[in-house]
C-alpha cells in the first residue's frame, strides 16, 4: 500500500509540474529577459576603465582588468521602441511619434531616443553587483568643479555615467553642446546640432553603496544660432547659461525598484516605466498632477538649528497641524534629490534643500520645469527658479520644489534660505 501511495504522489506531482510549466512558459518571458534588455551589441573605444559584458550576466556590465573594449548596447534603443502592445499602452518613442499634442519634431525624437538609451545603460550599471568594485579601479582622473567640497567630488560611477551620456549625445547628431555637472566646462560636440543638453549624470551616487535610489537629470534647450560666430569656448558657455524659461524639454530618470523616466516638453509631465522584458519605457503616468497640498516635507532636519527663523517656524507649524492645512505633516527624507522629488510629485508636499548647495543649471532648472508642468512650483525661497538668469556654469542656490499651496505657504514665512553652513565647504 505504501509503495502505491508513493507512486501516486510522484505521478501527481509530475502532472502538476507539467501543467504549471506549460502555463508559465505561455505567459512569462524567459527568466533572463525579466532583468535585462538585449539590443544588438557593438564595440566602441572608451576612455573609462575597461568593462565587458559577461555572457552569463547578459547586458550587466562587469569590471575586468585589461579585458575587451566596452560593448555598447547598440547606437540607440530604436530597435526595441516600436514594439506594439495589445493592451493599448505606448512606449516612449511611440508616444512621441504619435505627437500627442506635444509638438515634438523628428530631431527631438531622435535626441530623446539616444538619451533614453544612455539611461538604460546607466540603469544596468547601477543595478549590477559589480558597481561596488568599479570604485577600486585605477585610472580615474578628475579636477573637481570650482567650489566643490570633498562630499561632491565625482565618484567613478559618476564619471562612467557622464561618458555614457556624452557618447549617446555625440551619436545622435542632434546636439551642439553638452554641459555636465561632472565637467568644469561645456563640451562642444557639433556646429550644426540644433540642441543644447545640460545634465547631472548620476545624482545621489555617494549613497549608492547602500542601494539608495539614484537618478539622472537633464534639460534641453535650442542652440542659440545668433552666437554661432563666437569662439567655440565662448558660445559653448553662453548656450549652456540659458535661463530655465527657455527650456524646451527636461526630465529625470529614477533608478530604484523600478526605472522611471519622467519628462516634460512644456505641455504636461509624463512618466514612463522601464519594462525590463523588452527594454521599452512604457507610459504609466500620463499628465501627472501634483496635489495642491501634501502632508510631507522632505529636508535634512538634522540641520534644524542652522536654519533661519522663518524656516524653523514653518516646519514647527506644519508638523503640529497648525498651518493653513489642518493636518500634521510628516518628514520623509531619502537624501536623493530625484527620489525625494518623485515622491513629492505623486503625493504632494515640499522637497527642499535650503542651503546654497544645488546647482541652478543642472538640477534646479530642469526639475522646476517638470514640477511647474505638473501644476507645482520651483523656488529658491524667494523667486521663481525658471525666472533666474544663470551667471556661472556651476552656480549654486537653495531649492524648494512642491505643491502650489504648500510652496505659497512656505514662501510666506519669508526667511527660509539657510545662509549659515557649519560643517560644509561650498
Amino acid at each position: 500500500g505504501g509503495k502505491c501511495v508513493r507512486k501516486w504522489k510522484r505521478k501527481h506531482f509530475y502532472e502538476t509540474w507539467i501543467s504549471f510549466s506549460s502555463m508559465h512558459s505561455a505567459t512569462t518571458p524567459p527568466f533572463s529577459q525579466l532583468f535585462t534588455f538585449q539590443p544588438k551589441l557593438r564595440k566602441f573605444q572608451s576612455t573609462t576603465p575597461t568593462l565587458f559584458y559577461s555572457p552569463t550576466m547578459s547586458s550587466v556590465p562587469v569590471v575586468g582588468i585589461r579585458a575587451k573594449p566596452l560593448l555598447a548596447l547598440g547606437n540607440s534603443s530604436s530597435s526595441s521602441s516600436t514594439v506594439s502592445h495589445d493592451d493599448g499602452s505606448f512606449t516612449l518613442i511611440e508616444y512621441l511619434g504619435k505627437g500627442r499634442g506635444i509638438g515634438v519634431n523628428d530631431d527631438l525624437v531622435v535626441l530623446i531616443d539616444h538619451i533614453q538609451y544612455a539611461c538604460k545603460r546607466i540603469a544596468a550599471l547601477v543595478a549590477s553587483p559589480f558597481n561596488y568594485t568599479i570604485g577600486k579601479q585605477t585610472g580615474f582622473t578628475h579636477v573637481p568643479n570650482t567650489g566643490s567640497s570633498d562630499r561632491d567630488t565625482p565618484k567613478p560611477l559618476d564619471i562612467i555615467s557622464n561618458e555614457m551620456i556624452l557618447s549617446s549625445l555625440e551619436k545622435s547628431g542632434k546636439v551642439a553642446v553638452m554641459a555636465s555637472e561632472e565637467n568644469d566646462l561645456p563640451t562642444w560636440i557639433s556646429d550644426d546640432g540644433p540642441y543644447v543638453v545640460v545634465t547631472d549624470p548620476l545624482d545621489g551616487s555617494r549613497n549608492i553603496d547602500a542601494s539608495i535610489p539614484t537618478g539622472t537629470i537633464f534639460g534641453i534647450y535650442r542652440r542659440l544660432e545668433e552666437l554661432d560666430n563666437l569662439p567655440t569656448e565662448e558660445k559653448a558657455l553662453l548656450n549652456s547659461l540659458q535661463s530655465g524659461n527657455r527650456l524646451i524639454a527636461s526630465g529625470y530618470v529614477l533608478y530604484s525598484s523600478a526605472t522611471i523616466l519622467c519628462i516634460t516638453f512644456g505641455s504636461g509631465t509624463h512618466a514612463f516605466t522601464l519594462d525590463r522584458s523588452t527594454g521599452d519605457f512604457i507610459l504609466t503616468n500620463p499628465n501627472i498632477k501634483i496635489p495642491l497640498r501634501g502632508q510631507i516635507y522632505s529636508v535634512n532636519d538634522a540641520r534644524y538649528f542652522d536654519w533661519p527663523e522663518g524656516l524653523r517656524k514653518y516646519i514647527d507649524t506644519v508638523r503640529q497641524g497648525k498651518g493653513k492645512y489642518p493636518k500634521k505633516y510628516s518628514a520623509r527624507y531619502i537624501c536623493s534629490l530625484v527620489a525625494d522629488l518623485h515622491r513629492t510629485l505623486l503625493y504632494g508636499g515640499v522637497a527642499m534643500n535650503p542651503r546654497d548647495h544645488l546647482r541652478l543649471v543642472y538640477e534646479a532648472n530642469p526639475l522646476s520645469f517638470i514640477v511647474e508642468q505638473a501644476g507645482g512650483r520651483g523656488s529658491d525661497g524667494k523667486s521663481r527658479i525658471l525666472s533666474l538668469q544663470p551667471v556661472k556654469l556651476h552656480q549654486r542656490l537653495p531649492l524648494f520644489l512642491g505643491s502650489l499651496e504648500d510652496m505659497e505657504e512656505l514662501e510666506s514665512y519669508g526667511d527660509v534660505q539657510q545662509k549659515v553652513n557649519p560643517g560644509y565647504e561650498v
